[in-house]
């Protein structure tokens, strides 16, 4: 593509510094070509000087170009692939009109097409953040230029077309087509627009808001899916929802109605289109999933839900406060599930995973600022990551604590009076949180917002002979890369075993901690078995035990009644065997031991990940057979002793079918298939079955003939996806290289078949198999960078660095690559820069893990 495809920070300040958008006009037709499709964009915009500008646009061809009613000779010169240049303008208003063919693709970028193998039926949707929506329509691609939007579409006059605003009845024009001319939306950037068309299926229904306004409400999946849709329960949660944001915020749901579609072949979670948000298929269950499942798809309508005022009603003038629009919708939606839903151990959810993901990201090489420097669009597309999201949520959340909650809401609701349907940067939040909390928030945004880098937290404790605290510290400490200590507002908690074999809370003090030691004169005299720093989890920080208090947690960790108590532990245990301090080993012995006293299901999820990373990557390479034979026998009797039907059960049937790894493991896994072995309670349902069959397929215990006869009983597109990692897990390297071959030998599959076949791939038990790809994985990035889109290069990129079994070999081969590639483009370099990190991190603790 173009150098101009990457729109720089500079040249949108220039662009808007003169020119400002009024409305969009777009027609598109969607009946012809199964490739490309027919789009006209009317924009109607006013220039404060008469110069040049142009028009983004990523589109094969470009036909007419009318500006102020003029048409412009030979168009295809003013087209360079992704910019439209218009001569120029006039000072006052203008027009412009482009009519392009536009390209479907198949990425998750853009205007995805996909065909459903059930049925044939064609399914239409987008994804434009952060800057697609230049391949569906000609636009002034930023998201300061914020317009109102008529969209008129043609398709097939039996499917449903979504967009912003609300679905219009459709005329039909014959042959079976129909138009749909949408009523303009409201003023919003154009990456917020929407577009979903196909036979979609599913339910309505209404929320009625606390002004007495009933807004309609439509919950979507294609036909074949419809029956596992559960539309009643989608619209609960978003109504449980918009009650608390609107009494939080103090501000009306601000969209007239509100459709939620979840799509094929989809790259994120979900997308806060306002008023047709889509969402990941995988979110409608077909078959029974986890707690950890319905709760993560609880959270994430509820973040999308936040969108609609942090995002969308007030959106961030330049990408550089992407981080504010992802974090808030983050704090927002857990502090909504812990209060508002059934889902009360939110904050325990969040600590677990979100914040787990923020802290290794920090400690990563390319970890960077919460509020980064994102000077182009490429920059933007490399930072939605754990600093963007989990980060800034977790200092959010110290934020308020720093603030006052009540400082805090109120200053929300002032931004939000005064900024709605703008853009604003960080500072205008500021200047509304420091006038209602009397606080100057400056030297906070410098530490927290400014700087990279997490700090640790450690109690320096003594005690006298029976137990009495003499002397009690934190010490902070910061990585030599980051070395910014910081203030943190927390809690410490003493924790006594009790005669019936409790853990239980007996000392908490409420402190400020700053920097390098921080005396704590309240635990003086204190008992306790053990010392729980930041117990409440309020600061974002790294925390230790002390040896005492560690020593207690191997033998007492499930007898702590607080779930985010125990939580917080099995985080500190987690971040010592990342950073060498305790041997993966015990942490394996650790969760076997405790596990079961665990309730919660997203804690078990946690666990269960990382289970699989001290058997695997992070043990030491000659206790990893026997160690993975061990976890796969320890996960199966605990799926045999866990209650029947229960979560705790399928979770660890799972479990027990990713390690499984002898043959004894390969017979109970058939076994499990035909009907001969058998869990009380449990039906092998069909994402579970695919399981048991792609792990049965890494033990050479099916081949591909079996593998087409499963797939025979589910020729959907998820089955088949599951079907192409079965095959790519074959233990032949004829299967290894097949699977190459259909990834980078070849660019013909689709986003999710890339990444099901990379799976596959990486499913081995013989690393022999692929240690041959590692000089090709390093060969291929170029050229793969080169000609893949966005999506699909960072998939195949990220998917294959060969991480799962770090060895010296890959550190150097990624080290050279890196020296050889000092001038590419920060997207290509920053996976090879984090899968390097991780591997020799990996090597790390497998040395830890053999002293």
């Amino acid at each position: 593509m173009p150098e101009t495809q990457n729109l720089t920070r500079e040249e949108a300040r220039e662009r808007a510094s003169f020119l400002s958008t009024t409305d969009y006009e777009v027609r598109l037709d969607l009946t012809g070509s199964p490739t490309t499709f027919r789009t006209e964009s009317t924009i109607r915009f006013t220039s404060s000087e008469a110069r040049p500008t142009f028009v983004d646009l990523l589109a094969p061809a470009v036909h007419e170009i009318e500006l102020n009613g003029e048409l412009l000779d030979d168009p295809a010169s003013r087209f360079d692939g992704a910019r439209v240049s218009l001569p120029a303008l006039r000072e006052g208003d203008n027009v412009v009109r482009i009519l392009a063919d536009g390209a479907y693709m198949n990425t998750g970028e853009g205007l995805h097409r996909f065909v459903d193998p059930v049925d044939d039926e064609v399914y239409l949707y987008t994804q434009f953040e952060v800057s697609d929506a230049r391949r569906m329509f000609a636009c002034f691609e930023q998201p300061d230029l914020k317009a109102t939007f008529a969209f008129t579409i043609t398709a097939p006059a039996h499917w449903r077309v979504i967009s912003n605003s609300p679905t219009p009845e459709p005329t039909a024009i014959g042959d079976g087509v129909a138009t749909w001319e949408f009523e303009p939306t409201e003023r919003i950037s154009t990456y917020l627009t929407a577009l979903i068309a196909g036979d979609y299926r599913g339910g309505e229904g209404s929320v009625t808001l606390r002004d007495g306004r009933e807004v309609p409400m439509g919950v979507y999946c294609r036909a074949s899916l419809v029956e596992h849709l559960d539309p009643d329960n989608v619209i609960d949660v978003t109504a449980q929802g918009i009650a608390f944001y609107e009494d939080a915020f103090d501000c009306a749901f601000p969209f007239p109605k509100y459709d939620q579609v979840f799509v094929p072949e989809y790259n994120m979670g979900a997308m806060e289109n306002p008023g047709a948000i889509t969402y990941v298929e995988k979110y409608v269950f077909r078959s029974e999933v986890s707690d950890a499942i319905r709760e993560r798809r609880d959270l994430t309508i509820l973040h999308e839900l936040a969108h609609m005022w942090f995002g969308d009603l007030v959106t961030m003038r330049w990408w550089d406060d992407l981080w504010l629009n992802e974090s808030f919708a983050e704090y927002a939606s857990t502090l909504c599930m812990a209060e508002a839903t059934r889902w009360k151990d939110a904050w325990t959810t969040f600590a677990g995973s979100e914040k787990a993901w923020a802290y290794n990201q920090d400690q990563l090489p390319s970890t960077h600022p919460i509020v980064a420097d994102m000077v182009d669009l490429d920059a933007v597309e490399t930072n939605f990551d754990g600093i963007t999201y989990a980060k800034g949520a977790s200092v959010l959340r110290q934020l308020v604590a720093y603030v006052g909650e009540d400082a805090f809401f109120e200053g929300l609701r002032a931004y939000f009076r005064k900024h709605a349907w703008s853009n604003t940067e960080l500072t205008d939040l500021l200047v509304e949180l420091e006038a209602t909390s009397g606080r100057d928030l400056a030297p906070w945004s410098a530490l927290w917002l400014e700087r990279a880098g997490v700090t640790t937290l450690c109690p320096v404790i003594e005690r006298d002979a029976d137990g009495a605290v003499t002397a009690f510290a934190i010490a902070q400490t910061a990585p030599a890369e980051h070395p910014v200590l910081r203030p943190h507002r927390l809690r410490v908690g003493g924790y006594s075993l009790q005669d019936d074999g409790r853990l239980v809370q007996t000392e908490g003090y409420e402190i400020d901690v700053d920097g390098e030691r921080t005396e704590v004169p309240q635990a003086i005299g204190g008992r306790a078995d053990l010392w729980l720093v930041n117990d409440g989890d309020l600061a974002y920080a790294k925390i230790r035990l002390d040896d005492a208090s560690l020593a207690i947690a191997m033998e007492h960790l499930r007898d702590i009644d607080d779930p985010l108590a125990r939580t917080l532990i099995w985080g500190a245990a987690w971040d010592m065997v990342r950073d060498g301090e305790l041997a993966s080993r015990r942490f394996h012995e650790l969760v076997l031991a405790n596990i079961t006293g665990e309730h919660q299901s997203s804690v078990i999820r946690t666990l269960l990940g990382q289970l699989g990373a001290v058997t695997g990557r992070f043990a030491a390479p000659a206790d990893r057979d026997a160690r993975t034979a061990a976890t796969a026998d320890a996960l199966w009797e605990l799926a045999r002793g866990a209650e029947a039907g229960s979560d705790a059960q399928l979770q660890f049937v799972e479990a027990f079918a990713l390690h499984a790894c002898t043959a004894e493991h390969a017979a109970t896994l058939s076994g499990l298939l035909d009907g001969s072995v058998t869990l009380p309670g449990r039906r092998i349902d069909t994402d579970l079955r695919w399981s048991l069959v792609i792990s049965l397929a890494s033990l050479g215990g099916i081949d591909a003939e079996g593998i087409d006869a499963v797939l025979a009983d589910d020729d959907t597109a998820s089955g088949r996806q599951r079907a192409l990692t079965a095959r790519a897990a074959l233990p032949t390297p004829e299967a290894k290289q097949e699977a190459w071959e259909k990834t980078v030998g070849s660019d013909t599959l689709a986003n999710e078949s890339v990444t099901a076949v990379v799976q596959g791939f990486w499913r081995v038990h013989d690393e022999a198999l692929v240690a041959p790809y590692v000089e090709p994985y390093f060969a291929m990035l170029d050229d793969v960078w080169a000609s893949r889109s966005s999506e699909i290069a960072n998939r195949l990129i990220q998917g294959y660095f060969p991480s799962d079994a770090p060895t010296p070999r890959i550190v150097a081969a990624a080290d050279q690559w890196l020296v050889d590639h000092i001038d590419a483009p920060l997207g290509l370099r920053r996976p090879i820069i984090e899968g390097r990190d991780s591997a020799a991190r990996a090597l790390r603790v497998q040395e830890a893990d053999r002293a």
